[in-house]
């Protein structure tokens, strides 16, 4: 959660705020300066929903593949956590999920609009 989610939410934060030194970045983070708060935040949220989707996604076929063709094993502290596990993308979500319990933005749950 910390290399993957974590450092793709902070690096627009710290694009919103204009931080990046890169050439490449710079239009971008100049445009952005054009949006208010409330656009920001829907921008943020979309990113997160999408980033969650991708990762939920990702380990949803990771569990595929170890299930029927076992062709995968992740281990974790010595612990196979594909064979721990009765669903590894489920494990994303709940207040005890990988998100609420490993990412310091939490489980995204904010309401839509």
């Amino acid at each position: 959660m910390t290399d993957l989610r974590d450092r793709t939410i902070d690096f627009f934060e710290l694009l919103v705020k204009g931080h990046w030194k890169a050439p490449k970045l710079q239009q971008l983070q100049h445009e952005m300066q054009s949006f208010d708060d409330k656009q920001i935040e829907l921008f943020r949220r979309a990113l997160i929903r999408s980033l969650d989707s991708g990762i939920h996604d990702f380990l949803f076929k990771l569990q595929e593949q170890a299930d029927f063709n076992n062709e995968i094993e992740i281990k974790v502290q010595g612990i196979n956590i594909i064979q721990a596990s009765d669903g590894l993308h489920g494990e994303l979500f709940t207040e005890d999920g990988w998100f609420a319990n490993f990412s310091k933005y939490g489980e995204n749950n904010k309401e839509e609009f």
